[in-house]
């Protein structure tokens, strides 16, 4: 599904401002060492996290709550920006403000976990962004059960991922369900996200997460046995 930029006058000014922070600070040296580690997925303006959140919080100085076209806006043209810093904003203010969307920025989500694709936004837009919106509209878990589905692998780790932070609040079954049915994906991210979403649900029910594994230990990975297991 395509997505289309919103109009946003909210949008307009913040990324005016980012493009002009971000940009007067940035290090090559350090940019090339980044693009490096991050195995060539986007090249950097060489910020660090400290350096580029002040920045942040001082490009936002004064600027009025968005509403989800803002938020769409916000974050769809920070993913047209190159540097990955950009993508790091745009997924720092969704987080802040999911809330303010609907069930209806679910395909902007998608758009942004299938675009230029990495365990460093991927990974936040699920827990927070995908995750949240699944919350508080329990009627997406249906979408979610296509998208565990998906051939595209950070679809399908967005799916395994989405309700890291729901503890109690989590569908058993569901997140059983999808571990099971990625169970023999060959690549490394959906077994170590099986592993992970396993292992943080076993901070709230440490006994079913135990049984699971040991009912399904000869269709999971070791590495995802592993990672579920880690601190039981």
């Amino acid at each position: 599904m395509s997505v289309t930029v919103p109009r946003s006058d909210l949008a307009d000014t913040v990324v005016e401002r980012l493009v002009a922070s971000y940009s007067a600070a940035a290090d090559p040296e350090r940019a090339a060492q980044m693009k490096a580690y991050m195995k060539d997925v986007a090249p950097f303006l060489g910020l660090t996290s400290p350096e580029r959140r002040d920045l942040a919080r001082a490009v936002l100085a004064g600027t009025p709550r968005p509403d989800e076209a803002d938020c769409a806006a916000l974050a769809l043209r920070c993913w047209e920006l190159p540097e990955r810093e950009y993508a790091y904003f745009a997924v720092d203010y969704l987080r802040r403000h999911v809330k303010r969307c609907s069930s209806g920025f679910l395909p902007v989500a998608r758009h942004l976990v299938t675009t230029h694709s990495w365990w460093d936004t991927v990974d936040l837009l699920a827990a927070h962004v995908v995750g949240g919106l699944v919350a508080a509209d329990p009627e997406l878990r249906s979408v979610m059960d296509e998208w565990i589905e998906d051939d595209n692998l950070w679809v399908a780790r967005t799916a395994l991922l989405h309700q890291l932070r729901h503890k109690t609040a989590t569908d058993t079954d569901r997140l059983f369900a999808y571990c099971v049915r990625q169970s023999g994906h060959p690549d490394f991210f959906i077994r170590k996200a099986i592993g992970w979403c396993l292992r943080e649900y076993a901070k709230t029910d440490p006994d079913a997460v135990r049984a699971f594994v040991e009912a399904e230990r000869g269709r999971l990975a070791p590495l995802s046995v592993r990672e579920a297991l880690k601190n039981l």
